[in-house]
């Protein structure tokens, strides 16, 4: 048995899943993480090369859904909006149910469906309890020292990983 915490992939960035790469392995649907995954902590609107890197995978077939713990009001709905994603706030990672009802409302079986993300406790975690493969990406500011504090505490997990080449 797989332990939970250990992502099945780290990579750099969210512009390593390309589509071509996503494709290979069969994936339809990307579930993402909102805050240091996509974008900074309170950036309103998404960036034009987030945008456009959506609007790649968009061309290829595979969709784009945020699942976001974050609790500030219509937060993550203006981002969602902004980027013209499906989205659930709110989402009470790392528990399964919201991963359920994303992989429920788009259709999608959870083979072909992965969770990127930037925290082993609420992302990686939450991917394996919702049947979905975990990747794990840099995050994409460390601007505090409770966060840099957070991500200490995850560094073995992060070492334990078995495929640290990127997906």
């Amino acid at each position: 048995m797989a332990i939970p915490l250990i992502p099945d992939c780290l990579i750099g960035s969210i512009y390593d899943l390309t589509p071509e790469r996503l494709q290979a392995r069969g994936i339809r649907l990307v579930l993402a993480d909102l805050d240091n995954t996509l974008a900074r902590y309170r950036e309103k609107d998404p960036s034009e090369p987030l945008r456009l890197w959506k609007q790649g995978l968009e061309a290829a077939g595979i969709r784009v859904f945020i699942i976001s713990n974050g609790r500030r009001p219509n937060r993550s709905g203006r981002f969602a909006q902004g980027l013209e994603v499906d989205y659930i706030s709110h989402a009470g990672k790392p528990r399964a149910a919201a991963f359920h009802r994303a992989l429920e409302q788009t259709g999608c079986p959870p083979e072909q469906a992965l969770m990127v993300g930037d925290q082993i406790f609420t992302d990686i975690w939450g991917a394996h309890n919702g049947g979905v493969t975990a990747v794990l990406v840099r995050p994409v500011a460390l601007d505090n020292w409770f966060r840099r504090l957070r991500y200490g505490v995850e560094t073995p997990f992060r070492a334990l990983c078995p495929n640290k080449e990127g997906f």
